[in-house]
């Protein structure tokens, strides 16, 4: 698999993205990051249910993010096209980090960036990072 396939994602704004003006708002591009986030993992051939929890399903690995940026370059309105480039990069043996590049017409109009910390679900110590994260990072970096 190249990475490019599980890296790029493309979406549009859409109508509930944007505010009063017709704007992107600006809490739609953290939530793009995570959703990329997601999207990513699943294309790579990771299961949601293996990392997020859900009603039922008692997970031994949290992943919270612990840190988030954003930085507007130009606006976004329903419509537009989005390309959003994922750079994940592991920072040491319990956390990584992702970059987020979006772009419009080949414009860069947004950056963005989550930082990842792994913890035990029973007692929210650090834990190593899960193999199917560590082999996502690893198929990011070739």
């Amino acid at each position: 698999m190249k990475s490019s396939d599980f890296l790029l994602l493309c979406r549009s704004v859409r109508f509930g993205d944007t505010d009063a003006a017709g704007v992107m708002h600006f809490h739609q591009l953290l939530r793009w990051c995570h959703e990329a986030y997601e999207e990513s993992l699943e294309r790579f051939g990771v299961s949601p249910a293996d990392l997020f929890p859900r009603p039922g399903l008692k997970l031994e690995l949290l992943l919270p993010i612990v840190h988030c940026s954003a930085d507007y370059l130009a606006p976004l309105s329903c419509g537009d096209p989005l390309a959003i480039a994922l750079v994940p990069k592991g920072l040491n043996a319990h956390s990584f980090e992702v970059s987020y590049s979006f772009s419009s017409r080949g414009e860069a109009v947004a950056v963005g960036l989550t930082r990842h910390f792994c913890l035990q679900a029973s007692n929210r110590l650090r834990a190593p990072l899960p193999e199917s994260i560590h082999n996502w990072l690893k198929a990011a970096a070739d």
